[in-house]
């Protein structure tokens, strides 16, 4: 079984959430057919594995978690990869998303129409983006409108990354509305993000 030990590290680096050893065993067998794979033989590697990476020179180690294996940063370069995380992050949303974002979140559920008469341009491609994100969801339909055009709210994934509960718990209105021509979208501030109110143009050269 050549290369046995790496193939098993293959196989935890590659996965999203531990590994079980049970599960590495499956993979193992379905990859050497020919050889009867043991369950001691790979806990022998994983052993190993556990130890190799706990030298000075990798950054990252193996942990067991969960009943399963899995790759982790050292804590000694938790900064390092938060900054890069950070900058990740910012580029995440445009300045569009965000303010349609914060529409939504503030006066959803809302439809696009009503998201563009706030903005004061066409907002198609961010909430595109948005439901892309799955930051907001569709919350049915304005059933006395013309067209029944589609409402929009913000989802569970959006209360879990801002750690609310419910939209209620966003800052009042009241005390976040900057005063008049000052950083102002419509009626909803930007708290979401500070950032400035785009042009048409920005939106346009977004879509672009």
């Amino acid at each position: 079984m050549e290369n046995l030990h790496q193939n098993i590290e293959a196989l935890i680096f590659s996965s999203e959430t531990a590994v079980s050893k049970e599960d590495i065993v499956v993979c193992i067998q379905k990859l050497y057919p020919e050889s009867i794979i043991e369950e001691a033989l790979i806990e022998q590697h994983l052993q190993d594995i556990l130890q190799k990476y706990k030298a000075d020179y990798f950054s990252f180690e193996l942990r067991v978690i969960g009943g399963g294996y899995q790759f982790f940063t050292k804590p000694a370069y938790h900064k390092t990869v938060s900054i890069l995380i950070g900058q990740k992050e910012k580029k995440r949303l445009s300045t569009a998303a965000l303010e349609t974002l914060s529409i939504i979140a503030y006066k959803g559920p809302i439809t696009k129409s009503e998201c563009e008469a706030v903005r004061g341009v066409n907002c198609d491609y961010s909430v595109q983006k948005l439901l892309e994100k799955e930051l907001i969801e569709v919350a049915g339909r304005l059933e006395h409108a013309v067209g029944k055009p589609v409402l929009y709210k913000v989802t569970p994934l959006f209360l879990d990354y801002f750690g609310i509960n419910s939209t209620e718990e966003l800052p009042k209105l009241k005390d976040v509305i900057a005063p008049e021509g000052e950083n102002t979208i419509g009626e909803v501030a930007d708290v979401i993000s500070d950032v400035a109110t785009p042009s048409a143009e920005a939106e346009e050269a977004e879509q672009a």
